[in-house]
């Protein structure tokens, strides 16, 4: 594809994926056109092919148009959104208006996670336990270290046979507030770039960057994936996977920035206190607003 096929390409300045992004213009329809290294292309074939699944279920997204190879990469063409950033604009809505996107969000998840993992995956005890020992391995071996970080070590050594048995899925990858848009008071899911196959209640690990803005999105997503039933179960899980995501979001920030350092610490810390230490099984922002 020859960019200069678009009537005005405007650059967007967002993410840590380092593919250029741009609001793409033709005929008077906008597209966003993502360009990776050309070494992607595989995987951006795979993403699009997902994405087309996606969209038959009616799943609220940027619709997959194009993927192809020009000088500049492989690129990626999709249908525009033109809707307001969630994670900036979130705290605009009254608290009910919070939850009912939130709402939005959780029975989205549920149509995705209804996408089967391929039949030759791996099983996940066996899968998470070797990720999670990695992960405990490498804060450990990280200089920068938080005050009651044992406390989701003992959690997480303690309770690994959470994970037996546990079904596997498509995952979205990255499922939080920051890629999601507003269109028309609808929630719009975007980037599936970190798409991944596992537990289906592994991908709420990332609800933690919802609770820091809104409790009330956050208990909304989840009454929504659940239709107002959350098992007893699911509460000891989601301890499980943010105990394991907080841990290895100290050393990945180490070899990101000094800013990033300072965000993962406050998330560390507000992760203890939402569990009062790791004593909590349900964190004390669910149900508030």
């Amino acid at each position: 594809m020859n960019l200069k096929i678009f009537d005005s390409l405007t650059e967007i300045d967002k993410g840590y994926s380092g593919d250029k992004k741009y609001c793409a213009v033709k005929d008077g329809t906008k597209y966003l056109l993502r360009i990776s290294p050309r070494k992607k292309y595989a995987n951006r074939k795979k993403i699009h092919k997902i994405m087309k699944k996606l969209a038959v279920l009616d799943i609220p997204m940027c619709k997959p148009v194009k993927v192809g190879l020009c000088k500049d990469g492989a690129y990626v063409l999709q249908s525009w959104i033109d809707g307001i950033d969630a994670e900036e604009h979130i705290c605009d809505y009254s608290q009910k208006q919070q939850y009912d996107f939130g709402f939005q969000s959780g029975k989205i998840l549920q149509k995705i996670h209804t996408i089967p993992a391929p039949k030759n995956q791996g099983n996940w005890e066996t899968r998470f336990n070797r990720k999670m020992d990695k992960k405990i391995q490498m804060y450990s071996d990280c200089p920068v270290k938080f005050e009651g970080a044992q406390y989701l070590i003992d959690y997480l050594n303690s309770n690994r046979d959470l994970l037996k048995n546990r079904p596997q899925c498509f995952q979205h990858g990255d499922y939080h507030i920051g890629n999601m848009m507003i269109e028309n008071d609808k929630i719009v899911i975007i980037d599936f770039d970190r798409y991944d196959f596992g537990d289906p209640w592994e991908e709420f690990n990332s609800i933690v960057w919802i609770a820091q803005i809104s409790h009330a999105f956050a208990s909304g997503m989840l009454d929504g994936y659940f239709d107002n039933k959350i098992p007893e179960f699911f509460w000891k899980l989601l301890k499980f996977y943010i105990g394991t995501g907080t841990l290895s979001s100290i050393p990945w920030a180490v070899d990101y920035s000094q800013e990033q350092i300072e965000i993962m610490l406050n998330l560390a810390n507000d992760v203890l206190q939402w569990y009062d230490n790791y004593k909590l099984t349900v964190p004390n922002w669910y149900g508030k607003g």
